[in-house]
Parts: structure tokens; sequence; C-alpha cells
């Protein structure tokens, strides 16, 4: 009796050992590399405060060019998700890396609006699968009850990214090297460490937590033996839902989150790319202030999703986080809209937005992904990731394009708040079986 209560006062001492050691082990290198993918997506938003002038671009001609990343990162996303669930996120993501670091160091050497286009377009066709490749490693080393703090600490590098690349991005933009301005050594030296990183991938990433040789044979066991204890039940609460590939891709519920997700990013990626851009006309401020300033909204972002994420694993519930920050979110993005000719009462009203369109996505991706297991919840991903991603192309363009007809932003911010309503709207709708939403509770 004796022997039994230590072993069962010692589980969880394991449990907590292996989810500190895994947390602390691939958190800070999987954050880095979403830094240095999300810096490689948007830094031309940055580069546009002298580009556009240079190369005679138009307002739509930025945008178009801003938004077609996501038409090639749309074809692509699926069959990266489903190859990284069947052979591997580690093969993935270092030939992912090493082709998107050679082409962001090729934006450096663009020269009409034609090249801008191309290069843009291979960019995301070249960062496909990245995103639900890394949402399918989180899956293979977080138990449920812990995913939504691994997503909202993982996607804090978007905002990372934001809050990093303004001040780097400011400093690069000052540059005059070997003739080239500033805007194309931004490009070059932002694209190599992504080549650098890709190559360190396949050394440093571990498969699954059965491969792990850096954690101690109890933690390993204990880990795995849970991680299997999930994937059983998700299979047995989950019988009545698709579970073949092409099934989980007509799944009614995986095509609503994929519509939410879609008029999410045409609010969040719409607001992203032309954020630098807004900031610098209502202002006319320097472009190191104007990327310092853009950096702040970003940094209370991170802390947003932080937040959001612990609140949702620790409550076990997805759908309210999730709607209650959109519109959060919508609702500042509609207020600085309206009072844009005031600066900093319009910074405040961008703080708010951003603070709800950054903080939904963790509590977001663990409901979206707590119905389907194993392949099928792969192509679940990929799905409203690449879908999503579409709104990626819309808002920026749509932000272009009306800025030209309106002359103005008012317009664009007002539709992005709109469509930032519309995602809380879907997300409210979709109300999951009741054993799909209890495995991601604590």
């Amino acid at each position: 009796m004796i022997r039994m209560a230590s072993s069962s006062m010692a589980l969880p001492d394991v449990g907590a050992r292996a989810r500190r050691r895994v947390m602390w082990r691939l958190m800070p290198y999987l954050c880095l590399l979403y830094v240095i993918a999300y810096l490689d997506r948007v830094n031309v938003s940055y580069a546009a405060l002298e580009m556009t002038a240079d190369l005679n671009f138009t307002a739509a001609t930025y945008g178009f060019g801003a938004g077609i990343f996501f038409v090639g990162y749309f074809l692509l996303e699926v069959p990266g998700a489903v190859f990284a669930a069947r052979w591997g996120v580690r093969r993935l993501v270092c030939r992912i890396m090493l082709s998107w670091g050679a082409l962001a160091v090729a934006m450096g050497f663009i020269r009409d609006a034609h090249q801008f286009y191309w290069l843009r377009f291979l960019l995301g066709a070249a960062e496909a699968g990245f995103f639900p490749a890394m949402i399918v490693y989180l899956n293979n080393w977080f138990r449920a009850a812990d995913r939504g703090k691994a997503v909202a600490l993982f996607m804090s590098a978007i905002s990372l990214a934001m809050v990093i690349g303004g001040p780097v991005s400011g400093a690069l933009l000052k540059l005059d090297w070997l003739g080239l301005a500033g805007w194309r050594w931004l490009f070059i030296m932002e694209g190599v460490p992504a080549i650098a990183l890709g190559i360190a991938s396949w050394f440093f990433l571990t498969e699954r937590p059965g491969d792990a040789r850096w954690l101690p044979d109890d933690e390993r066991a204990w880990l795995v033996g849970e991680l299997e204890r999930e994937r059983a039940s998700k299979a047995h609460a989950g019988r009545h839902r698709a579970q073949t590939v092409f099934q989980a891709l007509r799944d009614p519920q995986v095509l609503l989150f994929s519509a939410a997700y879609f008029f999410g990013l045409i609010a969040s990626n719409g607001l992203s790319y032309w954020l630098p851009t807004m900031v610098k006309s209502l202002s006319g401020l320097p472009n190191v202030t104007v990327a310092l300033l853009v950096s702040l909204p970003y940094s209370l972002g991170v802390a947003a999703k932080l937040v959001a994420g612990w609140s949702s694993d620790r409550t076990g519930e997805r759908r309210w986080h999730t709607a209650g920050l959109l519109a959060l979110g919508s609702a500042g993005l509609a207020a600085g809209a309206l009072v844009q000719g005031r600066l900093i009462l319009a910074l405040v009203c961008l703080c708010i937005g951003v603070i709800g369109m950054t903080g939904y996505t963790p509590s977001f991706w663990a409901y979206a992904t707590s119905f389907l297991a194993g392949t099928a919840n792969a192509a679940a991903i990929g799905l409203i990731n690449s879908i999503g991603n579409l709104g990626s192309f819309v808002g920026p363009y749509a932000m272009g394009w009306l800025r030209e007809r309106t002359s103005g932003y008012t317009a664009g911010v007002l539709v992005l708040a709109g469509s930032a309503a519309m995602t809380a709207a879907l997300v409210l709708a979709a109300r999951l079986h009741r054993n799909d939403e209890s495995l991601s509770k604590p």
C-alpha cells in the first residue's frame, strides 16, 4: 500500500517536470521560427515607407503585391499540412525555411511591379504548410489541457515580430550600402536568418516525444502515455465526425471555422500591412518614430495572447473567449476609423483593436482543432488556415483599393471592423459536440 501511495504521489511530479521541460525546450525555438516567418512576411509594410516611392507603386499596386503572398500560400497549404502529419514536421520545416529565406533575400533586388508580384506569390507558396505544421507539432507534444497556452505562446510570435520588426526595420531603412537603398537591405538582412534556422532545425527539432532523448525515461513515458490516451479518447468521442482527409475537408464545422478565419484575417492582416503607412500619413513623423509607434499596439497584443490563452486553458472555455475578443477588436477598429483626425485617440483605439484581433487566436485554434484526430485534423488545420489566409489577400488589397477611391483610411478600417464582427458571429455559430469540447478542459 505504501508503494502504491508513493507511486500515485510521484505521478503529478513527473507530469509537471515533463510539461515544464518540454515547454522550455521547444517553445522559445518555435517562437523564434515564427518571428522570422512573420517578419519576412510583413516586412514589406515597413519597406513600403520608401519602396513605393522609389518604384512608383500606387496604393493598389502595393496592396495587391502585399496580398498576393496569400494566393501562393493558399494553393499549397493543405498538401503541406498532410505532409507534416504523415511524413514529419522537421523535414517540411527545413525545406520551407530554406526556400522562403532565399526568396525573402531576392525581394531586395526587385525593379518593377511584376517582379514584386511574382516574388510575393512565390514567397507565399514557399511558406505554405509552415503554420499547420507547427500546429500539428504542438498537438504532438502538448496535451489538450495545455494546448491553449502553448498556442498562445507560439502565436505571440506574430505580435513579437511586429514589436521587433518596428525598430529593426526602421533602423535598416536608414542604411545606404553598396548603392542599395535601405528598404532593399531590409529584405536582404531579414531573409538571411530564415536560411540559418532552416539548417539548424534539422538538428534541433525532435519529431515526437517517443524520440526525445533529452527527456528522462519517466517523463517520456508519462507524456507518451497521456497523449496516446487523449488520442484514443478523441477517436472514441469523435466517431460521429469525419476521420478521413476528404471527409474532413467537407465537414460543416471545418468549413465554418474556415469562413470565420477568412474574415478574421481580412481584419488582422488588412491592418498589419497598412498600419505603418496609416501612422505615417496621419502623423507625418520620421520613419523610425513611425516604426516605434507601430510596435506599441503589438506589444500589448503579446500580453493579450498570453492572458487569453492562460484563461482559456484554466476554464476550458474556448468559444466565448474567441468571440469576446473579436468583438473588442471590432469595436476598437471602428472607433479608430472614426477618430483618425486625432492621432493620440486613434492610436488608443487601434491598440484596443489590435488587442482583440491578436488575443483571440489561441482559443480559436484550441477550439477549431478539438474535434478531429490524426491526418484528418492536419488536413482540417490546413484548410482552415489556407482559406483563412485568402482573407489576408483581400484585406490588404481592399485597404489599398479603398484608399485610392476615398482618399482616406476610414472606409477601409470600417470594412476591417465589420470583418472582425463577422468572425465573432461565425465562431458563436460553431457549437461543437459536448465531448469534443471536454477534451480541452484541464
